[in-house]
């Protein structure tokens, strides 16, 4: 049985994620942490964390990051970060710790993004002289633009594109330059998340889509890193790992 402990638990993911683990067979929910707690079955500090866990699965906030792998250093347990928006100083903790502990860092916690990210590269590498554009849609709530998925995805191009430059938002006058990779980002309503990669030429184009019915996919594919990561050894993975071993 893997034993969960939840961070960012009160937030909107958390939920889904406790409700998920409590759902599974080989999970069991250890302890939930979030800052926002006021008492009860959560904790609002990881100092207050008595029980034994296995895994972190963290659905919080990106600036809580370094103090969260801290204590996971310290306490030698694996994590699942799921934030995104990370700056500099935040990368450079992550880095850090998986030099100690395994860290499952990933941008985007959907398999289907994975599967996505893997064509999308396929596709930039048959068709090399292509356009290839990246379209993503989002919650009128969410803070980075373009998001953390859609970095992702160009970066995947980037793989077999290694000169290709990122336009994030394309704006004023000016023609496309040949070697970069557009990002556009949209805001509106509800949406889970759409993202779409265009791989067009003069006389073809391929489009690449996945869309987010209900967020609760992010949280299953936090579970499925979460089997992953538990008894690897120290280092950073990502659902690229996964996906290589199906």
């Amino acid at each position: 049985m893997i034993n969960v402990l939840v961070h960012g638990a009160l937030g909107r993911m958390g939920s889904i994620v406790i409700n998920r683990v409590e759902q599974a067979e080989d999970m069991d929910v250890a302890a939930g942490v979030d800052v926002y707690s006021r008492g009860g079955a959560v904790y609002a500090s990881l100092d207050e964390v008595t029980e034994k866990a296995d895994v972190v699965i963290d659905f919080s906030h990106h600036t809580l990051t370094p103090a969260l792998l801290e204590w996971c250093t310290a306490k030698n347990v694996p994590i699942v970060l799921c934030t995104t928006g990370h700056d500099g100083a935040e990368k450079a903790a992550i880095d850090q710790a998986a030099k100690n502990i395994p860290v499952f860092y990933s941008a985007n916690m959907s398999m289907g993004i994975a599967l996505l990210a893997d064509l999308a590269k396929r596709a930039a590498a048959l068709f090399p002289d292509a356009d290839v554009e990246i379209v993503e849609a989002h919650h009128n709530r969410k803070l980075d633009a373009p998001s953390g998925t859609a970095l992702m995805l160009a970066r995947a191009v980037q793989e077999v594109r290694p000169g290709a430059t990122l336009n994030l938002g394309r704006s004023g006058m000016g023609k496309r330059e040949k070697n970069e990779i557009g990002v556009q980002a949209v805001r509106m309503g509800n949406l889970p998340g759409t993202h779409v990669v265009c791989v067009s030429t003069d006389n073809q184009t391929i489009e690449l889509k996945h869309e987010a019915h209900d967020r609760s996919l992010f949280a299953d594919g936090a579970l499925t890193a979460a089997r992953f990561i538990v008894g690897r050894s120290a280092g950073l993975y990502d659902m690229k790992d996964i996906v290589a071993g199906n």
